[in-house]
């Protein structure tokens, strides 16, 4: 989800109006003015996610300002599991997911929800579990428990929690988001990242709010309604 970058209107760049053929001056654009306020507002959110959740994450999807989510959430959190996670090419900055206008899900949110975008070029799941309450019971899906693994290239979440034992080589942590390299995607400027060659996670346990892969292969996939998640 790609943000809009801020710009201040001038007399060079706001064009003619066909009618009247006259120039608007700035200052007759209030809700350009209010725009810019929310656009700032949003940025600072992203940039207020502590290092420390930053840095204790993984797994797979995309943020506003991104390459993102190009769709709106429902606002309905799920739960995904895995006994190992390895990939190569990893990254993760902050960001932010939208509703659609008039969610129910909204409650006190506004309709977004600050997420931790999480990136990887390739991705191998060994037992993924996901579920969603629904309210009394649980759509279950698991898929990756034989010999075959779950597989996923260009694999992205976006998660509130997440959990696991994690390990890395050749990270850099604190690059700038707009500047990432090993996943092929890249996050606002100005925001805090990391980002490395290769991540291995032990018992992940994550709270998502999106996931996007390119592919994403299932062997053995099961999707059944639970009265336990994962």
């Amino acid at each position: 989800m790609a943000s809009s970058p801020d710009v201040t209107p001038s007399a060079g760049n706001i064009p003619e109006n066909p009618e009247s053929g006259s120039v608007p001056e700035a200052s007759e654009n209030p809700v350009g003015t209010a725009r810019r306020g929310r656009v700032r507002a949003r940025r600072a959110a992203v940039m207020a996610v502590p290092a420390t959740l930053v840095a204790g994450a993984l797994a797979v999807l995309t943020a506003e300002g991104a390459l993102g989510v190009q769709f709106a959430i429902s606002g309905m959190p799920f739960t995904v599991t895995a006994t190992e996670l390895n990939g190569t090419g990893f990254e993760q900055f902050g960001g932010l997911d939208n509703m659609a206008p008039g969610s129910p899900n909204e409650g006190d949110t506004g309709g977004q929800v600050l997420i931790v975008t999480s990136a990887i070029k390739n991705a191998t799941l060994t037992k993924l579990c996901q579920s969603v309450d629904l309210g009394g019971t649980n759509l279950l899906i698991t898929a990756g428990g034989g010999a075959e693994k779950v597989s996923a290239t260009d694999l992205t979440t976006d998660s509130t929690e997440l959990s696991g034992d994690a390990a890395f080589n050749n990270i850099e942590i604190g690059n700038d988001a707009s500047t990432l390299t090993k996943a092929g995607v890249k996050g606002p400027i100005g925001v805090f990242s990391q980002q490395a060659d290769t991540v291995r996670i032990a018992n992940l346990r994550q709270t998502n709010y999106a996931t996007t892969a390119g592919v994403f292969k299932l062997p053995g996939l099961k999707l059944r309604f639970s009265s336990t998640g994962c």
